[in-house]
C-alpha cells in the first residue's frame, strides 16, 4: 500500500437513532429475546463497518464495539469476575455480563467511574485472587466476522495489560507488576490468533502512558512489549495513546513495537517528534482530527502539520487517524435540520470526520486539489466573526469577575450556626440528589409538548401534579429536605443550555455516557449570558406544598462545560467563567424568591482533573472560583449544597473544600466505602453527605446495609455534619424501587438517629 494511510481509533457504538441503547433496554425489560437482541445488535455492528469502509478507511478497528464496557469485555474474557457473582469459569454469558455492570438480586454492582478526563462511564475490573484465564477471544471471532460477513480485515483493538491492571481494583497479596505478569500468556494467545487470522495491525491501547508514569510502570511496559515482541512475532502490533501526550518520549519510542500512535490535538507530540526525531523503523500513527470535540478541523493546518512531520517521517510510515476513538462525538450530522445554518457548516461528527480524513489522505496522495481543504477553514471563520461571539457586556462582566473576591462574605462556621438557626434540621438529616423516576408518561408528555401536540398550560398542569404527588411521596416516606424532582427536565445541562445564551441543541447529537445511558451534550458556540429564571417557577410549586425547605436545582459551571461541547476559540477559563456569572444570577432569583436552601451540583469536576498532576492545581483553582462566582452573592443564612459524583477525592480533598458549599454530597456506595480514608488525615467541617446507597443498580438496598454505611462514615466524620443520601439522583430508577429504597434510608438514618449522644 503505497502512500498515506487512514485509520480510526473506535467508532460510535449507540447507531444513528440510539438503536443501541433500544436494543439493550428491550432486552433488559423482557421485551426482546436473547436471540433477537444479538441478532440486531450484529446488524448494527456490521452496519459501523460499513460505513467505515465506505469511508475509505485503510484500517477499520474491530473490537470496539461493546454490549455495554470496553473494559468490561476485557475483564471478562480473562474470566475475571468479582466472587460475589458466582462465576464457575467458561465464557461469561449476556445476563452475567450484565448483572457485573448493573447489579442483581444477590450481588452489588462493581464499581463505576469515569474513563479519564472524558464523560464516558468504564466498569472497575476487580483483581480478587481469581487467576485469570483466557475464556473467550472475542476479538478473533469478531474479525472473523467482519471478514465473513463483509469482506473486511479489521484491525482489532484490545485494551493494554498494563492500562488494564492500572484501572482496576486490586486485592490480595498480588502486586500490581505480578498482576500485569498474570495476564502475558493470555494476551500472547490473543495476539498470536489475531496474526494468524492475516490482520496487519493490532492497536493496543495503553492510555495509561499519557499521565504521571511512574518508574515502576516503565519497567513493566518495557517487559510486557518485549515479551510480545518474542513470544508473538508475527503481530504487528501498533501501541496507541490519546488524550494527551507522553512526557518521556525517547523512551516510549523505543518499546518494542512496529508502530505508535500519538494525540497532535491535546499534546506537543509534534515538537516531541521535532526535538527527539522518530525512529525510522517504526510507523506513526498521528491523531489529527479531533476525536472529543464536534469542531470541523481546518485542514489546510493540518495539511501544513503532515508536511512537516513527513519531513521526519516518511509518508510510507504515516498513518492519518481521529486523536482518540469517536465513541465521544455523536454519530451524524445528517439528522440535524435545526441548526443555524453557519453553526451547522462548523461542526463535524464521527461520520463527517471520517470524511474530513479522507480528504486530507487524498490531497497528501495527490489525489485531490490542496483548495478542497479550505471549506473547513471558511467555515469556522464566518462563525468566529458572528455577533454570538463578540457580547461586549459578557466580556465586561468576565473581566470585571477577575478583579473581584469571590469568596462569600461571612465564614463557613459562622454561617453553619445561622442555617441551623433557621432551618431545625435534626441529626443526620436526610434528603436526595434531585432527581426522581422519569416515568413513561412523563417522557410521553414532554415529547407531545416538544412536538407541540399539547399546550404550555397542558403541560405546566402535568409537571406541576408530578411536583405535589412527589412532594406528598417525599413527606409519607419522611425526609427532612425536599426537592421538586426535575420532571421538566431531559438532562441536567441541556436543561440549562437550552435557557441560557450562548448555547445551541441538536436534535440528534447524542453520545454514551454509561451503560444505555446517552446524552446529548449542548454545544457551547457563543458568549454565555443569563435570559431569564430558569428553575424558580417549578421549585415555587413544590415549596408551596410543603413547610419542609425543598432544595432550588441548578447545575454548576464546571459540570455544565465539562458535559458540553465547548467552543475552542476562547480558554477554558474564560468560557467557565462565563457560565458561572450566568448562574449567579439565577441562584439570586431563587433566593429573591424565597429559596434558601439550593443546590449547585458538580459531579464533572473530578472527572475534570488533567491526566497529569501538574497541571492539577491550575484547573482546581479555576474550579473553585468558577463554583464561588456562581454562590458569591447569596445571604449567609441561604444553605448552599453541592455533590459530585465517583470516588478517588483523596488528592482533591482540600479543593473540596475549598468550594466552601455548606453541603456537599459525595458518591460512596460503590467505592465500597473507601472514601472516608479521604477524611482519615483531614478534618472536614462543613456538611457532608456520603452516599449510602447505589442508584446505578435497580437493586434495591436494605435498612442494615444503609445503616453499616452510616456507621463506617461516622468513623470519621462528625456526626453533627453529616447528612443522609443517595449516591446520586434517581432519574434513571423506577419508581417502586425509589419508594422502598429511601423509606430504607430514612429508617436506617432514624436508627442511628435514636442512638446518638444529643
Amino acid at each position: 500500500m503505497s502512500g498515506v494511510r487512514s485509520s480510526s481509533l473506535g467508532f460510535p457504538r449507540i447507531g444513528e437513532q440510539r438503536e443501541w441503547k433500544k436494543n439493550l433496554e428491550a432486552y433488559w425489560n423482557q421485551k426482546l429475546s436473547q436471540e433477537d437482541y444479538v441478532k440486531k445488535q450484529k446488524e448494527l455492528r456490521l452496519n459501523h463497518l460499513q460505513k467505515q469502509k465506505d469511508a475509505g478507511l485503510d484500517y477499520i478497528p474491530v473490537g470496539d464495539f461493546s454490549h455495554y464496557d470496553q473494559v468490561l469485555d476485557t475483564a471478562t474474557a480473562f474470566g475475571l469476575v468479582p466472587d460475589r457473582f458466582d462465576y464457575e469459569g467458561g465464557t461469561v454469558d449476556l445476563d452475567s455480563y450484565f448483572a457485573i455492570a448493573r447489579g442483581s438480586e444477590h450481588a452489588v454492582a462493581a464499581e463505576m467511574t469515569k474513563w479519564f478526563d472524558t464523560n464516558y462511564h468504564y466498569i472497575v475490573p476487580e483483581l480478587d485472587g481469581r487467576e485469570p484465564e483466557l475464556v473467550n477471544n472475542r476479538w478473533l471471532d469478531l474479525i472473523e466476522e467482519a471478514k465473513q460477513e463483509l469482506g473486511v480485515t479489521g484491525k482489532p483493538v484490545i485494551l493494554g495489560p498494563v492500562t488494564f491492571v492500572k484501572l482496576s481494583k486490586h486485592y490480595g497479596s498480588r502486586s500490581f507488576v505480578d498482576h500485569v505478569r498474570s495476564l502475558l500468556p493470555l494476551y500472547t494467545t490473543v495476539l498470536n490468533q489475531l496474526a494468524e487470522a492475516g490482520v496487519d495491525w493490532i492497536q493496543v491501547d495503553e492510555p495509561i502512558l499519557v499521565g504521571d508514569v511512574t518508574e515502576e510502570e516503565w519497567a513493566i511496559l518495557d517487559e510486557v512489549y518485549t515479551w510480545f515482541s518474542e513470544s508473538a512475532p508475527k503481530a504487528n502490533l501498533l501501541l496507541q495513546t490519546y488524550f494527551e501526550g507522553v512526557d518521556d518520549f525517547s523512551r516510549f519510542t523505543k518499546l518494542s513495537v512496529a508502530g505508535i500512535g500519538l494525540d497532535f490535538i491535546y499534546s506537543d507530540s509534534l515538537q516531541k517528534i521535532k526535538q527527539h526525531g522518530f525512529p525510522k523503523e517504526k510507523t506513526l500513527a498521528a491523531g489529527l482530527i479531533d476525536g472529543r470535540n464536534i469542531w470541523r478541523t481546518d485542514l489546510t493546518k493540518t495539511h501544513a502539520m503532515v508536511e512537516e512531520l513527513s519531513k521526519i517521517v516518511g509518508q510510507e510510515q504515516l498513518i492519518l487517524q481521529p486523536s482518540c476513538s469517536l465513541l465521544h462525538v455523536p454519530v451524524t450530522l445528517k439528522h440535524e435540520q435545526k441548526l443555524p445554518e453557519n453553526l451547522k457548516a462548523a461542526l463535524s461528527f464521527a461520520e463527517e470526520k471520517l470524511a474530513e480524513l479522507n480528504d486530507l489522505k487524498a490531497v497528501l496522495n495527490q489525489q485531490q486539489e490542496l483548495k478542497q481543504l479550505q471549506v473547513g477553514k471558511r467555515a469556522i471563520d464566518t462563525l468566529n466573526q458572528s455577533a454570538s461571539r463578540t457580547n461586549q457586556e459578557v466580556r465586561t462582566a468576565l473581566d470585571l469577575s477577575k478583579t473581584e473576591d469571590s469568596k462569600r462574605a461571612v465564614p463557613a462556621n459562622k454561617r453553619m450556626e445561622l442555617q441551623q438557626e433557621v432551618f431545625q434540621l435534626p441529626p443526620l438529616p436526610t434528603t436526595t440528589i434531585g432527581s426522581f423516576p422519569q416515568s413513561a408518561d412523563v417522557r410521553k408528555t414532554r415529547l407531545q409538548w416538544r412536538r407541540g401536540e399539547i399546550t404550555n398550560e397542558a403541560y405546566e398542569s402535568f409537571i406541576n401534579a408530578e411536583i405535589e404527588r412527589w412532594i406528598e411521596i417525599q413527606e409519607e416516606i419522611g425526609l427532612d429536605v425536599l426537592v421538586h424532582g426535575e420532571f421538566e427536565r431531559t438532562d441536567m445541562v441541556e436543561f440549562f443550555g437550552e435557557k441560557l445564551g450562548g448555547f445551541e441543541f441538536t436534535s440528534n447529537g447524542w453520545v454514551q455516557s454509561y451503560g444505555s445511558r446517552c446524552v446529548k451534550p449542548p454545544v457551547i458556540f457563543g458568549d454565555v449570558f443569563f435570559q431569564n429564571d430558569m428553575t424558580v417557577k417549578e421549585t415555587l410549586v413544590a415549596q408551596s406544598k410543603t413547610s419542609k425547605p425543598v432544595k432550588g436545582m441548578l447545575t454548576g459551571p464546571v459540570t455544565i462545560y465539562n458535559w458540553s461541547f465547548p467552543r475552542t476559540d476562547l480558554q477554558a477559563e474564560d468560557v467557565v467563567n462565563q457560565i458561572a456569572l450566568a448562574l449567579e444570577q439565577e441562584v439570586l432569583a431563587l433566593e429573591k424568591a424565597g429559596i434558601t436552601v439550593i443546590q449547585v451540583d458538580e459531579p464533572a469536576l473530578r472527572e475534570g482533573l488533567p491526566l497529569k498532576r501538574e497541571k492539577w492545581k491550575a484547573y482546581l483553582n479555576q474550579s473553585v472560583k468558577a463554583f464561588q462566582l456562581s454562590v458569591k452573592s447569596v445571604e449567609p443564612q441561604t444553605q448552599i449544597h453541592t455533590h459530585m459524583c465517583y470516588s478517588d477525592f483523596q488528592d482533591i480533598i482540600q479543593a473540596i473544600d475549598g468550594l466552601d458549599a455548606d453541603v456537599i454530597s459525595i458518591e460512596m456506595s460503590r467505592s465500597h466505602g473507601e472514601l472516608i480514608t479521604a477524611f482519615e488525615d483531614y478534618t472536614y467541617s462543613k456538611g457532608i453527605g456520603l452516599g449510602v446507597y447505589d442508584i446505578h443498580s435497580p437493586r434495591v438496598p436494605t435498612e442494615e446495609e444503609m445503616e453499616t454505611s452510616i456507621n463506617r462514615a461516622l468513623q470519621v466524620l462528625d456526626q453533627r455534619i453529616f447528612w443522609v443520601n443517595p449516591d446520586c439522583g434517581l432519574k434513571t430508577r423506577k419508581e417502586a424501587e425509589t419508594v422502598e429504597a429511601l423509606k430504607a434510608m430514612v429508617k436506617a438514618a432514624k436508627a442511628k438517629r435514636s442512638q446518638l449522644v444529643q
